[in-house]
């Protein structure tokens, strides 16, 4: 289940939502501290959305450490790009772990200082903020919402 992951975070790097997609299993749940919990199609377009927003910019991602057998995997990240709301560059580190069912990624959970990653992306306002539950919850509204917008696109 190694190369499902390899396969995931080097379609990340190029961009290619689709491979990304392709590496999820349908009833796939998906965690991170900036979107909360994602389950199904909902995880796949996020790839999608964040994909199609870095088309063409400055973006770079470099993964490590990937290790796995046939039930549980993980893998170290680091994500390179500009926050397209500031323009603020970003370098986020992220330690995922991910489950497999049926030759496909069915859970998918990142883990990244929220603190950290706001200060970046927002400056003041993220070092003040951004290790609030408060801060938490209006970002996983606000990312839920351009979510939901996207997906009224597709």
């Amino acid at each position: 289940m190694k190369s499902v992951i390899e396969k995931f975070y080097e379609a990340f790097n190029n961009l290619d939502a689709e491979t990304m997609a392709s590496c999820y299993h349908d009833e796939i749940i998906f965690e991170d501290p900036a979107f909360g919990i994602l389950k199904g199609d909902k995880a796949k377009n996020m790839w999608r959305m964040l994909c199609h927003s870095q088309k063409g910019k400055d973006f770079r991602v470099e993964a490590s450490g990937i290790e796995a057998d046939d039930s549980k995997g993980k893998a170290h990240w680091e994500a390179h790009y500009n926050f397209s709301r500031t323009g603020r560059r970003v370098h986020n580190i992220i330690d995922a772990t991910f489950e497999f069912k049926d030759g496909k990624i069915i859970k998918h959970t990142d883990r990244f200082n929220l603190h950290r990653w706001s200060r970046q992306a927002l400056g003041f306002t993220g070092a003040l903020m951004g290790w609030t539950g408060f801060f938490r919850k209006k970002l996983n509204a606000q990312t839920n919402k351009l979510l939901s917008d996207f997906e009224q696109k597709l």
